[in-house]
């Protein structure tokens, strides 16, 4: 299982796409988030929700206590771009935001979103404060202990190169550098280990250069100072999208594990936000929402409860 920084302790991976596009892409504003059309966001907006529709027999399913009220208060915690993170004028945008946006408008809702340190959300669903979380949550079996999940989303570690330089093979990568920021899992485990398997064979190690902000890692690969960059697979993605051609995927993505929303264990709320999340995947609505953002590698055919690999 990947342990990316939120499987973990709450790091939060910070990747600044403005300090990017003012480094190396001038042509770009300072927005980090794509065009949105008014939409039924109660964080920004949505284009691809704007279409989405209340479907009754699904709605019937929330919990009346949620119901009476007609929000979902969602517990949150930015910025992990572009799942979740403000924009330039302040607003809670992202792929997740989009996503449940569109979920809670299938459900007859609208999501209002409450910013919380990344490990108290789980406490305050327990306690009923919140409703649902939206946090890149990766689904683990040590979690579904204390509360539910519903999975909508398939994340894991996602390589980088610059387009039309050198072919980089994440998984014969000796002899390279290779931008990470620090403290993930990039750093202190994956790296490491494709590293020594290097040296162990009597090939060159890998010349892992770590940053502290994700913005500085992916610029060091834009300005051709490291041969790739190792990220979580939507930040990874989204640095591609945001890059004007300049860098290209390396590689497919390893080590996937399911992202979910926590709920309260024993929620009825959990079969409502699955079949929301089905019925969006099966009209096309969320891979819409996917590709606005260009995290649709990884996306998935069906939600579960509860569906951790590990």
């Amino acid at each position: 299982m990947t342990k990316h920084p939120r499987v973990l302790s709450g790091i939060i991976a910070s990747f600044s796409v403005s300090a990017l596009l003012l480094t190396a892409c001038a042509s770009n504003s300072e927005n980090t988030s794509p065009p949105a059309a008014a939409g039924t966001s109660g964080g920004g907006g949505s284009a691809s929700s704007a279409a989405v529709a209340k479907v009754d027999s699904i709605a019937a399913l929330v919990p009346d206590n949620i119901k009476s009220t007609g929000k979902l208060i969602v517990g949150v915690n930015v910025p992990y771009t572009p799942n979740e993170f403000k924009d330039s004028s302040g607003k809670i945008v992202g792929f997740d935001v989009d996503l449940m946006d569109a979920v809670a408008t299938v459900l007859g809702l609208k999501a209002q979103y409450t910013e919380a340190e990344f490990d108290k959300i789980i406490p305050a669903i327990q306690a009923n404060t919140y409703n649902v979380g939206m946090s890149s949550f990766t689904d683990n079996k040590e979690r579904e202990k204390t509360v539910d999940f519903v999975t909508y989303f398939s994340a894991g570690i996602q390589w980088a190169s610059r387009t039309g330089g050198k072919t980089v093979d994440p998984n014969n990568a000796c002899g390279l550098k290779v931008s990470v920021q620090a403290t993930t899992t990039e750093d202190t485990d994956e790296i490491p280990a494709k590293s020594k398997a290097c040296t162990d064979a009597g090939k060159p190690a890998i010349n892992k250069l770590k940053f502290d902000r994700q913005d500085d890692a992916t610029n060091a690969l834009v300005l051709g100072k490291v041969d790739a960059m190792s990220a979580d697979s939507p930040v990874t993605a989204y640095a591609v999208k945001q890059s004007s051609g300049k860098l290209q995927l390396a590689g497919g993505i390893s080590e996937s594990a399911p992202y979910g929303w926590p709920v309260a264990k024993g929620s009825a709320l959990a079969q409502a936000l699955q079949k929301a999340a089905q019925s969006l995947i099966d009209s096309g609505a969320y891979l819409n929402i996917a590709k606005k953002w260009g995290v649709e590698a990884g996306v998935i055919k069906t939600a579960q409860i509860n569906g951790a690999t590990s």
